[in-house]
């Protein structure tokens, strides 16, 4: 393989130790990575978050939220083909622990995938991906009680790896040229250039990103290591299945592989070969999901199934989706009364559909002299995740008193509605257009949404205030369907 070094007079210089290998990948190359991971741990840990925070992580990032739905609507996941276009919807029919590791493999493949692919990046991405589903369709056959979790381990065992590839220059060409002489193993040409193998910048990692459970134990299982859990079995087979198919389907090491999964799934070896053949269609189109093109072309090695006329594809059209969301917010007014799942679906389909920076729903306090958060999206609040609080003043009136005076929904224009942006709002929410509409339960106001672009500083329509009017008016008549549902 041909590899062009780089110039230095052109580009900063690469780490030269560990330490510093970690410290850039997790601060200066995949943040937006670290940030998702580290958050997704805490929602973990904490007994008192749930579906509605890990949503919320996840719809931090459009790339992010499309990609999580595409693998939520593809086969592997939904093969009953019900369509989901929100990520609260995915979450009840797939399962909260599901969405959460496969937002780690999203998050972590939208971080690697935004830089300029290279040859050896994407081999370990092929390799990773293919693994997985091997580990996975083993995982299934020995009635394992949670593939996804040995799918997701696998496919990051090796993310120390297909970090360094991702961001390496000089050093990742070193590397290479020395594995090409044949005078040295892969880790023995790592150790010669970097000072340490790849395996050690992937435990290093996991412990950063708090990634712990099983894809912990996998990162860190050393070679050549006696294997007690089962499911570390899995994944190391599903490596070893790639190893083997490159000496043959008639070499020792294939059929030992045959040998060990018959043994862990009682399968016959016609059954185990045929579900090796077919896993390598099932890894070309996760890849694809996840966005990986050119590792898609090297499990498959052909371009004929790129169509991207796939059914269950998430739709991009915002009128469509828009008209998606509404089918699921009638279908849930409709069903066993869910105030959470309707508001929440409700947000989602104001903060995707209309295209919205950040978008909350808060309720009254009992002295009704403020609001405070329920639930939001897109709302950057830092590491110690404080809820979101806004100040109701009648003097001087402000925006939220103002809204709370009346029935409808209101569009803040700071260069009409200048009196009504106080200090108190403008340190909250910042001097910006924003839709704001009162929210009923038995005739009574309990709280309010509220949406804006304030970060990105778009321009508000007047067809994204209609759109508004009509989510938010939703939340109101599925609130009023509940209360008489809840008195018969």
């Amino acid at each position: 393989m041909n590899m062009k070094l780089a110039d230095p007079a052109k580009s900063k210089p690469e780490p030269n130790s560990l330490e510093e290998w970690l410290d850039v990948l997790c601060n200066e190359e995949m943040p937006i990575f670290s940030n998702t991971a580290i958050s997704v741990h805490n929602i973990l840990s904490d007994e008192k978050k749930g579906a509605t925070d890990l949503a919320s992580v996840i719809l931090q990032d459009p790339n992010l939220t499309v990609k999580l739905l595409k693998i939520s609507n593809s086969q592997s996941y939904n093969p009953l083909r019900h369509k989901m276009v929100t990520v609260s919807r995915a979450v009840i029919v797939i399962g909260f622990e599901i969405i959460r590791k496969l937002t780690l493999a999203c998050s972590f493949f939208e971080s690697i995938l935004s830089e300029t692919n290279k040859q050896q990046v994407n081999e370990e991405i092929a390799r990773a991906i293919l693994a997985a589903v091997h580990a996975k369709s083993i995982a299934i056959a020995a009635k394992d009680s949670s593939p996804e979790e040995v799918f997701i381990a696998a496919l990051l065992k090796h993310l120390g790896s297909i970090c360094f590839w991702s961001f390496c220059s000089e050093q990742g060409a070193h590397i290479q040229l020395i594995i090409n002489r044949g005078n040295y193993s892969r880790e023995d040409a790592e150790r010669q250039v970097l000072g340490f193998e790849l395996a050690e910048l992937s435990a290093c990692l996991s412990d950063a990103w708090q990634l712990g459970g099983l894809i912990e134990e996998s990162i860190k299982l050393k070679a050549n290591t006696p294997i007690t859990n089962p499911r570390l079995v899995f994944i190391q087979l599903g490596y070893d299945i790639i190893e083997a198919l490159k000496e043959g389907e008639d070499s020792k090491k294939y059929e030992d592989c045959i040998s060990k999964v018959r043994q862990l799934t009682k399968q016959s070896r016609l059954v185990i070969t045929e579900n090796i053949k077919n896993n390598a269609n099932v890894a070309y189109d996760i890849a694809r999901q996840l966005g990986a093109v050119d590792a898609a072309i090297l499990i498959q090695n052909s371009l004929d199934k790129l169509d991207d006329s796939d059914e269950s594809l998430v739709v991009f059209d915002k009128k469509q989706l828009q008209f998606s969301i509404l089918q699921d917010i009638a279908s849930i007014i409709s069903g066993r009364p869910d105030v959470n799942l309707l508001l929440e679906t409700v947000l989602e389909g104001i903060h995707r559909s209309i295209g919205m920076d950040r978008t909350i729903f808060c309720v009254l306090a009992p002295d009704k002299r403020s609001l405070r958060e329920k639930m939001s999206f897109g709302w950057c609040k830092g590491p110690l995740g404080y809820k979101v609080i806004f100040n109701i003043s009648d003097s001087p009136m402000n925006l939220f008193f103002h809204v709370l005076s009346g029935i409808d929904a209101f569009w803040a224009k700071p260069s009409v509605n200048t009196a009504l942006y106080t200090l108190m709002d403008i340190n909250v929410v910042g001097k910006n257009e924003c839709f704001m509409m009162p929210v009923f339960f038995k005739n009574t106001q309990i709280g309010l949404i509220y949406a804006d672009r304030g970060i990105h500083k778009q321009s508000l329509t007047e067809e994204d205030f209609n759109t508004f009017k009509y989510f938010t008016q939703q939340a109101n008549i599925g609130l009023t369907v509940f209360r008489m549902q809840l008195k018969l």
